[in-house]
């Protein structure tokens, strides 16, 4: 029998004389690695890469091998799902293809993480050995949970000098007990182990060591006891799903299919269904990973993750089935979108100088591109032919599309992040976010007061030693936009935050989050080192001398809650008498120039931000002074 042909090894007949022959992939496993952000998820596939023999020693390998796109290396994230395979050999001497799906660890793109369940039988659950698990911890794990995917739990970073190995799996046990769907989901093994160092042991070590074992060994046969192999009835006709896109500059588009059941084959003549209509198409190539390389490959059966070529249309969710018999599977479902931004054209006084795509045709190709491989966003019209409403998950999430479109050289209008609601039997109802925040204790009191002002409700308050406090609130997720930038600013940098819907409950009323007003430039030109140091006394400025401003344009923070017209392009005036001295104790703040997270975070609802290839400005929306000022005092009138 060929290397991966389906085996059958049990059969069952039902009472009306049909049969189902059940055949397992034992040469197979499918599992996906998922986790809160930073628990190591991406290191411990390094480890396994490595150990599985993947690259020669003398590689030149870097670090988070899979993390491959420019923006995951520089913000430490994982943002794509990504596949991988590893050849591992048991003490027999069989050989036992792993697949193994990267799954991204922060919530806004956990449309990654429930795409990437679809195509595993089993999960491995990393948990910090100092933090526990945390927001995104509790949500990857319900979703496995409720697939019904066997757990190993591995607690990583037993050797961080922090580490409390005992109490984070007390916690762990507790998430599991709230969070399971059936009793035996409860009884796990657990995994000790050191990504970084490619070391796991199934005994608990003392806190900041290391595991006993010199390898991954006791993580992989553990692997192999619990994650099972692929079953399918082997009767049925070819099934795979697709659910990811990738793109090769050579074959065009790749659809990456789970088989779940048949045999697919290079050059074959398959069903492709999609929103109940079949079309009969070819596969011109089929490829399966090894390691980091995709390499062709003749034939497939069930159990195989794949990457079809060929067909430049195919999208995900869609099903590629027998022509003879065609049998769509269920569609991909994915979590709502609870926030959203609207996205047009670069409308400033400065627009064209830096972008090389400017057109509202340009942008909306753009955005109808992204919604091919990005279930999880949403892209609606507005009454502007050129601005659309892009709705997903959460700010860093469309702060990581606005940034890519960025780089492409776009340039672009944003506006401030709002939340999505909904009407519930006649009551507005608005997400709700689980926000863990860690601090040290001397911060507890302004941290209650800054969640108080936003509607938080705390859950739970614990010690995780003398110094350090855990607070778990509720809190509405509008409460959460622009909080990041004044929470570690109030925790002077030392606060640790993350959060992840939890959700939908009645609106819960007005809410002051910003409290200081903007800075608003009031004439065009270039800003002057002599009007930086008026300025600055005024609030924060975002600007240095040099820098080019227009009217409506937002070159700082007030100190105050009101926004103040300014000249940031006033220039001394000259004149006959001098100091020597006189300009001595002068010191120039330096500017703090907002990243798109920081931007998007300070925007008020009159507010947007400028987004071109070589710079990020916050603006109004009406920049002519004179129009905002009659707009706000109709508001007032109104009020």
């Amino acid at each position: 029998m060929a290397l991966g042909e389906p085996e059958v090894h049990w059969s069952l007949r039902g009472p009306y004389s049909w049969e189902v022959s059940i055949a397992v992939r034992s040469d197979l496993r499918n599992v996906a690695i998922i986790a809160h952000v930073d628990h190591g998820k991406t290191t411990l596939v390094d480890s396994m890469l490595w150990q599985s023999g993947a690259f020669r020693e003398n590689a030149d390998v870097n670090e988070r091998v899979m993390d491959s796109m420019d923006l995951e290396r520089e913000k430490g994230i994982t943002i794509l799902a990504k596949q991988t395979a590893v050849d591992y050999y048991t003490e027999s001497g069989e050989r036992v293809t792993i697949n193994i799906i990267d799954t991204p660890g922060h919530a806004d793109f956990g449309g990654e993480v429930e795409r990437g369940l679809e195509m595993v039988n089993g999960v491995l659950l990393l948990v910090d050995a100092a933090e526990g698990p945390l927001p995104q911890t509790r949500f990857v794990l319900a979703k496995a949970l409720a697939k019904g995917l066997p757990v190993v739990v591995v607690i990583n970073k037993v050797d961080r000098q922090d580490a409390r190995i005992t109490k984070v799996l007390e916690e762990v046990y507790e998430l599991f007990f709230e969070l399971a769907t059936r009793e035996d989901q409860v009884d796990f093994p657990v995994v000790y182990a050191s990504a970084r160092a490619g070391r796991a042991s199934l005994d608990e070590p003392e806190d900041g060591t290391m595991p006993d074992s010199e390898d991954l060994r006791p993580l992989f046969d553990t692997l192999l006891n619990v994650i099972p192999a692929p079953e399918y009835d082997a009767d049925a006709p070819l099934r795979a799903q697709v659910t990811n896109l990738d793109a090769s500059p050579y074959l065009g588009r790749l659809a990456i299919c789970r088989v779940h059941s048949g045999e697919i084959r290079k050059g074959q003549q398959v069903a492709w269904c999609r929103d109940d209509q079949v079309q009969s198409v070819k596969v011109s190539e089929l490829l399966m990973t090894q390691a980091l390389e995709r390499r062709s490959v003749e034939s497939a059966f069930a159990g195989d993750i794949i990457a079809v070529a060929g067909l430049p249309d195919i999208t995900i969710g869609d099903t590629l089935s027998d022509v003879a018999d065609p049998q769509p599977l269920p569609a991909i479902r994915i979590d709502e979108p609870n926030l959203s931004v609207t996205l047009g054209v670069n409308t400033s006084p400065l627009a064209g100088k830096s972008g090389s795509k400017l057109t509202a045709r340009l942008v909306k190709q753009r955005l109808d591109t992204e919604l091919v491989g990005n279930v999880s966003l949403r892209v609606l019209p507005t009454e502007r032919p050129d601005t659309w409403e892009v709705l997903g998950r959460g700010e860093l999430q469309l702060a990581v599309l606005v940034e890519m479109m960025r780089r492409e050289g776009f340039e672009l209008t944003v506006g401030k992040p709002e939340v999505v609601t909904r009407v519930n039997d006649g009551v507005t109802e608005e997400p709700v976010e689980r926000l863990t925040i860690d601090i040290p204790e001397d911060f507890v009191g302004v941290v209650t007061q800054l969640m108080g002002v936003r509607k938080g409700k705390l859950q739970q308050m614990t010690n995780h030693s003398s110094a350090w406090v855990r607070l778990e609130y509720l809190v509405p997720a509008r409460g959460l936009i622009g909080f990041r930038t004044e929470f570690l600013t109030e925790t002077r940098g030392t606060g640790l935050m993350h959060h992840v819907f939890e959700d939908f409950e009645a609106w819960a009323g007005a809410m002051q989050t910003r409290v200081r007003g903007s800075l608003v430039a009031d004439r065009s030109g270039k800003v002057t080192t002599y009007a930086c140091f008026n300025l600055q006394e005024r609030g924060a400025l975002f600007v240095t001398p040099g820098d080019e401003v227009y009217e409506g344009m937002i070159i700082g923070e007030n100190a105050r809650p009101d926004d103040m017209d300014v000249n940031a392009t006033k220039e001394r005036k000259l004149t006959n008498v001098r100091s020597s001295t006189g300009e001595e104790l002068e010191r120039l703040v330096p500017a703090n120039k907002p990243s798109l997270e920081h931007a998007l975070e300070f925007c008020r609802a009159d507010e947007c931000v400028e987004v071109t290839p070589d710079a990020i400005r916050l603006r109004k929306t009406e920049l002519n002074a004179t129009t905002r000022a009659r707009s706000t005092a109709r508001q007032k009138n109104r009020g």
